[in-house]
């Protein structure tokens, strides 16, 4: 028999707070925040444009599972799979250096 216990409410906040206090990770979230910030581009884009990872995939003539890659902050796409990104999203890619 499976019994499921009750769980309280953890608030993304909260738990953030938590792990930004264990030794190393600021640095280790420091080292992916590019990653990090290129995949909630892609997914706030593909959500709005009300496309599927299989969709852009088709489009791209790639797999549906690099997609997935880049939209979990697992791989740093290069500035051509952006730019081509771009144009199946019908979208401007912008690289700055800010300081």
């Amino acid at each position: 028999m499976f019994i499921m216990k009750r769980q309280d409410v953890v608030y993304w906040e909260d738990f953030e707070k938590e792990l930004f206090k264990k030794p190393g990770f600021k640095e280790a979230a420091e080292e992916t925040r590019l990653e990090y910030e290129i995949a909630r581009a892609l997914i706030k884009a593909r959500l709005e444009k009300g496309l599927t990872q299989a969709e852009i995939a088709k489009r791209m003539h790639t797999k549906q599972s690099v997609i997935s890659r880049v939209e979990n902050a697992r791989t740093m796409p290069s500035l051509a799979f952006l730019k081509r990104l771009a144009g199946v999203l019908d979208a401007s890619l912008q690289v700055q250096f800010k300081f």
